[in-house]
């Protein structure tokens, strides 16, 4: 990088007149200003808030202030319905987008606590109902493509979205179509299936960065014949973690949970803004500990 000092110690031609010192003056200046402007704004346009720490990611809430918007199943088509959370402030930019959709027999608010959670690390997050609780997983996939297409499309909250950066998540049957989702549509930035569910074992054509979640404990979903089968059929050239909760239940992401949310938070920075800050916390793999069972993962991320 040149230095504008390197130059400016240099005198003038004696017969250089005043204007010709104005503007060599304004060229050093000017050549100064483009050196002081932050590298990471150029890099990377798509961080949002303050450089991460632990303590940050495992926060209850995050840096943005949140509100959010009730969406009415009379008002949609293709799902149920839901809650949308989103960031108040947008004087850093638009946000990237993430659905969320329940497991069988559950409701949106089974996974509420990720909406306001997730949003107040610069999210859109949409929190949805199905059109049946009892929907199978591919049909709970098709759901959350349109709820994004709602997002994007038809929301109240369509300008403060990029439509470019958006991931899915889900729990158990919602789980399932996470990964049904990320297969149908390969532009989706990331995909977050918690302890999933799903008669397919074979993800091979999901080139979507995936972060799964088991819970060691899962009687319903039990790590051995879901998570840990999809995990491994995912290709080994792509971005792909797996963690597996320490002796929690299959319902464990139907409640608040540090966990689930420290790593949802680092993948979606990862992957939906480009944020590299967050590589931190997932690569190297974090340890075995009190909360942790088991971590796999393609580090280094491409």
């Amino acid at each position: 990088m040149s230095h504008p000092h390197s130059t400016s110690h240099r005198p003038l031609p004696r017969t250089a007149s005043a204007a010709a010192a104005v503007a060599m003056a304004a060229a050093l200046l000017g050549a100064g200003a483009a050196t002081a402007a932050p590298a990471g704004a150029a890099e990377n346009p798509y961080e949002r808030g303050p450089a991460p720490t632990e303590r940050s990611i495992e926060a209850l809430r995050g840096p943005f202030s949140v509100d959010e918007d009730s969406v009415s199943r009379l008002a949609v088509s293709g799902f149920g319905g839901g809650t949308i959370y989103y960031p108040t402030d947008t004087s850093e930019g638009t946000f990237g987008a993430v659905a969320v959709a329940p497991g069988y027999t559950a409701s949106q608010s089974s996974m509420s606590w990720l909406g306001p959670r997730l949003a107040s690390q610069g999210f859109v997050v949409f929190t949805i109902d199905t059109i049946t609780t009892s929907d199978q997983p591919d049909s709970r996939g098709r759901q959350l493509e349109a709820a994004l297409d709602y997002l994007v499309e038809d929301s109240d909250v369509t300008d403060v979205i990029d439509e470019s950066r958006l991931a899915v998540m889900g729990h158990s049957m919602g789980g399932g179509g996470t990964l049904a989702a990320a297969e149908s549509r390969p532009e989706l930035q990331a995909a977050i299936p918690l302890t999933p569910w799903h008669l397919d074992k074979s993800w091979g054509d999901v080139d979507v960065p995936t972060l799964i979640v088991g819970a060691e404990n899962d009687s319903i979903a039990s790590v051995r014949s879901h998570s840990e089968p999809f995990y491994e059929s995912l290709p080994d050239n792509g971005n792909k973690a797996y963690l597996e909760l320490n002796g929690a239940s299959h319902f464990a992401p139907n409640m608040s949970n540090t966990t689930i949310a420290k790593y949802s938070i680092s993948w979606l920075k990862r992957f939906v803004d480009d944020d590299t800050r967050y590589e931190q916390f997932l690569c190297p793999a974090p340890s075995r500990d009190l909360d942790i069972e088991e971590y796999r993962d393609t580090c280094p991320h491409s």
